[in-house]
């Protein structure tokens, strides 16, 4: 039993002594050296270390342009090319701009038209709703044009202007010649010098 313990001593402190000694002369053995390199390529698989983050930031951005690319064009393969990409979303952008200041001016142009059409239409309004009172006004008036009066009658339309010593046959009615009724030989006044001489 001592014997044993002994040995396992002595093992101890030349494993430690050789440990003082690879440290102080700074030589790492084959083995420890390439369990480093391996720790340092594995380094993303600690989530909370620097490099991971600027990886996982970087495919992110590239996630990002894909994006980008399949937006800007359509049904195409994605771009990789991030230059590219960028130029083809500065094209695009300025044509909307574009086409979004002449769509602007249009609606300007047509919002303007909509008030002149809006006053032309009020001014329409107003002659229809005169127009509709003037042509009351007249129908009014026929009617009471059209309308007797009580008590009075027409007189007969008179065929030629009534003399001073002509009587009225009818009070009602106007003065009517009585002349036009007799034969036409009487109407021929050519020799009345002869047939009735005037009197002395």
């Amino acid at each position: 039993m001592p014997l044993i313990e002994f040995n396992f001593c002595v093992n101890a402190k030349i494993s430690g002594s050789a440990d003082n000694d690879i440290s102080s002369t700074g030589v790492v053995p084959p083995e420890n050296e390439n369990t480093r390199k391996r720790a340092r390529s594995d380094s993303c698989s600690r989530p909370g270390s620097k490099a991971c983050r600027e990886k996982l930031r970087r495919e992110r951005l590239n996630d990002r342009f894909l994006d980008l690319s399949c937006i800007l064009e359509p049904g195409r393969p994605a771009r990789t090319d991030k230059p590219a990409i960028l130029d083809d979303a500065i094209r695009v952008l300025n044509q909307l701009r574009t086409e979004s200041q002449e769509l602007k001016e249009t609606n300007e142009k047509l919002q303007e038209e909509i008030k002149s059409l809006k006053a032309e239409k009020n001014e329409l309004r107003e002659e229809k709703l005169i127009l509709k009172a003037d042509k009351e006004k007249l129908e009014q008036q026929l009617k009471v044009m059209a309308m007797p009066t009580g008590g009075y009658m027409p007189t007969h339309p008179a065929a030629y202007h009534a003399g001073l010593n002509k009587m009225a046959v009818y009070p009602s009615y106007g003065l009517m010649p009585m002349w036009q009724y007799l034969p036409p030989s009487l109407h021929d006044t050519s020799r009345d010098h002869e047939l009735r001489p005037p009197a002395a």
